[in-house]
């Protein structure tokens, strides 16, 4: 009996209401009284599926008579007290197939359901759930079926002579199957006792038959079960009381979050399937939470869809699978298990599995090696069963054999926030929870098991959020430090960073290329949002793997290729030490972030010179000269920039300021992220000046870039202000006739035109034009370019004469000298004809 099946049934009849039990996803099973009332057929029947304390609460679905069918006219006087809903859409529920029974013998056997009696209605009159439950006395003087002996009787009740009115219609179960249908006793006992009609004489009938088969949850077979008092105690041996629950399951860890988006997504998964055995294959990263999933579909499996057997077997070696096989066999004492042999008790339990109508899980926790479990997958013939696997890899191995894979991520934002708040204040300490939280939880990377480990420290250590935060982020600080194995109040029985890096040692050990050590430490200094996979095909990273290969063979080329890389890459993605995708492109390579610390946290500090550099490298190899047809790609690679100056310290500040920094800046410029900017080419001056000099020309160009971003935001005093000190520096520290000297002249010239102070902006100009002369010459691109800006400014003092004999001579250079198509070329002509009809119109 599972309370999410459970229907509320509303039609317009006199008594107006009456229950109901899901057995297909749009197959209702109730009584036929409830939609067919004093030889009327209900005109509108709307149902409830649900139960207000499980799932996501009621679903509202209109219905429609199906069995009997109302159009083949009114039921003959001696019709079962039964019939079938069809629902206007589907109602997808978690578990399998409904399984019925037939009660036996002469001893009473117990029962139960739920149903919305009368007299579980509260003072408005609401229908509320109630539990039915006693015993089933199999011999009975009922000429209707079975006679339902309830340990408690409703009372009578002045406003309401017939309680039970309403749990019409709701399911009873004997040892979880279904076996008859509710109908009121109306004629003795005062209407306070219950009668069931079997569900075995409608099995008989093929329409009825037909319906269930065809519409049940996938698996529903007509088939009942004899049941009696001692079958509760009764599988392949004698002495077996159900449910068996073989592993133990792991308890479910403090806060447990149900995760309701993932589970609904398991639970998809598993309706898709047809009469075989259903599979699930729980696949993601260390510390998401896969086991502590499969543990509580293993709990609601046994509470609430009264399955009769879990088995729960750690995975990680064959032989682990294969002894918790033999000693299930042992514990159904099934015939054929001997227990001098557990191969071939192990077998004998898959054979029973294989066969039985029981109902019953395997959950295969932490698949290590898919190959050790080839034999050893169970199968349902009868669809009573269902395998749940938990893995790091992401195999085809494991999704072949019609196995789907479900990947397991980390907590969502609200998920992870709520573990928090319910992890601390269930300890007595919501005094630690501050508005730093939501930053909290995203620094953790929404990361279960980091979250578990920092709730833990945090109510040792008493430390609110804001604290906790500001020791996390500090550099100094390392994972074992502030996640330490003292915090492991759940028993996961790892450090973090080894329950992080689980796989690595695998990866290695599979690992042909001698690539993939190298590229995860390279993908853990870039964004763990995701970075380029064409990075991996620069001659940076190409050059840098082909020196740093781990264990190099023989049969290795001398150069690393792009499809090697592309390989190693694969192996760690399926070994769930990083994510690639290739669809995902400019972040087709993802890293969590606290697996990326770890990383980092384990390579020796002399190696990380070399893999920055080659890392700045890549970046700038692939960084297009316009950003603008490529934003995707120009946003992806300044994030990448930003993660890798970080992680990487100062060493891109040696022997100089490497390129990928200065171009990262410009690509601010470019995408008009002017306050962006600013911050960053602050950072930048700053950085140069402690790490160079402030006369070092890296440090010149960067605070050049800063004037620039407060040109652009308008902050055109303070530009000013450092371009002249950038100029007297440059003509001190480079020589008048530098090229960034010449720059740093043209921007200032620029700002103070800007700035209104066109006299002092023109004399430099000319200063500009005249040194590009002397330097460059007369007909350089260089020359005429900063000539058409005097020309402009000549205009915009009044000076339309010599603007405009300035503005011919260098129409004339240019038509002369680079072609009268060129871009420089068409826009002096443009300006100069434009500079006419000014002139023109002010005569």
């Amino acid at each position: 009996m599972d309370p999410r099946r459970l229907v509320l049934v509303r039609t317009g009849g006199p008594d107006g209401s009456g229950s109901g039990y899901l057995v297909g996803p749009q197959l209702v099973l109730t009584a036929l009284h409830v939609v067919f009332d004093e030889g009327r057929w209900a005109e509108r029947v709307i149902t409830w599926v649900g139960h207000p304390e499980y799932g996501d609460g009621l679903v509202e679905r209109q219905a429609q008579v199906c069995w009997s069918d109302p159009r083949h006219g009114i039921p003959a006087d001696n019709a079962l007290d039964m019939a079938l809903l069809w629902l206007e859409e589907p109602v997808p529920t978690p578990g399998g197939p409904v399984r019925w029974g037939r009660p036996r013998g002469v001893t009473p056997v117990p029962f139960q359901g739920m149903g919305f009696p009368a007299f579980a209605a509260d003072a408005g009159n609401e229908a509320q759930v109630e539990y039915l439950r006693g015993d089933l006395p199999v011999v009975s003087t009922s000429s209707s079926g079975w006679v339902l002996d309830c340990q408690v009787w409703p009372a009578p009740r002045v406003d309401e002579q017939r309680p039970w009115a309403g749990a019409s219609g709701a399911a009873i179960f004997c040892h979880g199957r279904l076996v008859g249908v509710v109908i009121e006793d109306n004629r003795t006992m005062d209407w306070r006792r219950l009668h069931a009609v079997p569900i075995h004489e409608a099995l008989s009938l093929p329409g009825f038959a037909d319906l269930v088969r065809r519409h049940g949850h996938p698996g529903t077979t007509t088939a009942t079960e004899e049941l009696t008092a001692e079958s509760g105690a009764s599988a392949g041996g004698t002495g077996v009381t159900w449910p068996v629950e073989v592993g133990p399951v792991p308890a479910l860890a403090t806060a447990f979050q149900p995760r309701r988006l993932l589970r609904e997504r398991i639970d998809a998964a598993r309706t898709k399937g047809g009469s075989v055995v259903l599979t699930q294959v729980l696949s993601g990263g260390g510390g998401v939470g896969k086991t502590q999933l499969a543990a509580a579909c293993a709990v609601d499996a046994l509470r609430k869809e009264g399955i009769d057997l879990v088995v729960w077997a750690t995975a990680t070696e064959g032989q682990q699978v294969i002894t918790q096989y033999a000693q299930t066999a042992a514990r159904l004492d099934l015939p054929s298990a001997t227990g001098q042999d557990p191969e071939a008790d192990a077998r004998a339990l898959l054979d029973w599995l294989a066969t039985t109508r029981r109902r019953w899980l395997v959950v295969l926790d932490d698949i290590a090696d898919p190959t050790a479990l080839n034999r050893w997958w169970p199968v349902s013939r009868t669809g009573t069963g269902w395998v749940l696997a938990t893995t790091r890899l992401k195999d085809a191995r494991l999704t072949g054999g019609g196995r789907t894979r479900v990947d397991i991520d980390v907590y969502t934002p609200d998920e992870a926030l709520a573990y928090l708040q319910d992890r601390l204040t269930g300890d007595g300490m919501e005094h630690l929870l501050d508005d730093r939280a939501p930053a909290l939880v995203e620094a953790l990377g929404l990361l279960p098991l980091a979250l578990s480990y920092a709730a833990a420290y945090m109510i040792n250590e008493e430390l609110t959020c804001a604290a906790y935060l500001e020791r996390f982020t500090d550099r100094r600080t390392r994972l074992e430090q502030i996640l330490p194995e003292t915090a492991d109040a759940e028993g996961y029985g790892r450090q973090i960073t080894a329950a992080l890096l689980l796989s690595l040692d695998a990866v290695q050990a599979a690992d042909s290329t001698g690539l993939a050590f190298s590229a995860l430490r390279l993908s853990a200094l870039f964004d763990p949002a995701g970075h380029p996979h064409a990075l991996w095909a620069t001659p940076p990273l190409l050059d840098y793997l082909t020196t740093h290969r781990t264990s190099p063979t023989a049969d290795q080329t001398p150069q690393v290729t792009a499809d090697q890389t592309h390989a190693a890459l694969r192996l760690l993605h399926r070994y769930a030490l990083l994510t690639c995708d290739t669809r995902a492109e400019p972040r087709a390579v993802r890293i969590h972030a606290l697996t990326a610390r770890a990383v980092r946290e384990n390579t020796p500090h002399a190696d990380l010179p070399r893999l920055a550099g080659a890392a700045a490298d890549a970046l700038l190899h692939i960084w297009p000269e316009v950003d603008q047809p490529h934003a995707d790609l120009a946003a992806a690679l300044r994030a990448n920039s930003a993660a890798l100056a970080d992680h990487a310290h100062d060493f891109l500040w040696h022997p100089e300021g490497h390129p990928v920094l200065f171009r990262a800046g410009t690509s601010l410029f470019d995408a008009g992220l002017v306050a962006a900017a600013t911050a960053y080419w602050q950072d930048m001056t700053s950085d140069s000046e402690r790490m160079l000099g402030v006369d070092h020309p890296d440090t010149l160009s960067a605070r050049v870039n800063l004037a620039v971003s407060y040109w652009q935001a308008g902050r055109t005093g303070e530009a000013i202000e450092i371009e002249e000190r950038v100029l007297a520096d440059s003509e001190r520290v480079l020589g008048v006739d530098h090229p960034d000297t010449f720059l740093a002249r043209a921007n200032l010239a620029g700002s103070y035109g800007q700035a209104g102070r066109m006299g002092e902006a023109i004399d430099l100009q000319e200063r500009v034009v005249a040194d590009r002369e002397r330097v460059l010459g007369s007909d350089h691109p260089n020359t005429l370019r900063v000539r058409a800006n005097l020309a402009a400014s000549y205009e915009q003092v009044g000076r339309m004469g010599e603007a405009i004999d300035l503005l011919e001579r260098v129409l004339a250079d240019s038509e002369r000298m680079l072609g009268g198509d060129h871009p420089d070329t068409l826009a002096a002509r443009a300006a100069l004809e434009q500079m006419r009809q000014d002139g023109e119109s002010t005569h």
